[in-house]
């Protein structure tokens, strides 16, 4: 699969390395070009099964899933750039909208998410949000506590959830569906719960919200 990472910061980077590892064709855009170099070099020196490219920024969007791997303020700037190369696309949100200032509360309206938004202002493509309750600490080795990471993922089209899972799962994490896009909403305020947790309790983001039954 070809995946398409747009912004080539930690979390970028956490999600190229699990995308690699799988064996997929990667990739990276980012406003400053030399960021998404070095990152491919990195990604190509792992041993993964893919391999990274660094396009220059504006460039065509290749991937069939898109990962919009930037924080929730700058979604509408990267919208506004590459939203016709985005339809018939999955697109993935990994934002939390969290209020920067206080890390008290979300900015979106309690009846939405960074991801509906994202929804809206792309019509015609399959938004999906995932990776948004995990950390890129723990997404670079893939696991806590010696235990795979969950990828919550909440989205209103199957074949385009069925893609980030595939993904998720070929990086050696495990994926699990929450259901319809509007779960995004509650998955947003999980991330934020996490962010806050690890502040108080000073784990350094090596945290991990994690499932078991």
């Amino acid at each position: 699969m070809k995946v398409t990472i747009i912004g080539a910061g930690n979390m970028g980077r956490g999600i190229g390395l699990r995308a690699v590892a799988g064996g997929n064709d990667v990739e990276l855009i980012d406003r400053n070009p030399e960021d998404a170099r070095a990152l491919a070099d990195e990604l190509n020196g792992t041993g993964g099964g893919g391999s990274a490219t660094a396009l220059a920024s504006g460039a065509e969007v290749g991937g069939d899933v898109v990962v919009l791997a930037l924080y929730y303020p700058a979604q509408e700037q990267a919208v506004a750039q590459y939203g016709p190369q985005l339809r018939g696309k999955t697109v993935v949100d990994i934002s939390n909208p969290v209020d920067f200032e206080t890390f008290d509360r979300l900015v979106t309206p309690a009846d939405s998410s960074a991801a509906e938004e994202l929804a809206e202002r792309l019509p015609d493509s399959s938004v999906v949000k995932a990776f948004n309750t995990t950390f890129a600490k723990t997404l670079a080795g893939g696991e806590t506590a010696g235990q795979k990471l969950d990828v919550l993922i909440a989205g209103d089209d199957e074949e385009a959830k069925g893609k980030v899972a595939a993904l998720v799962e070929g990086g050696g994490l495990r994926p699990i569906d929450v259901g319809t896009l509007r779960w995004a909403r509650q998955l947003e305020h999980l991330g934020l719960l996490h962010i806050s947790l690890q502040n108080r309790l000073g784990s350094g983001f090596t945290s991990a919200v994690k499932l078991h039954w």
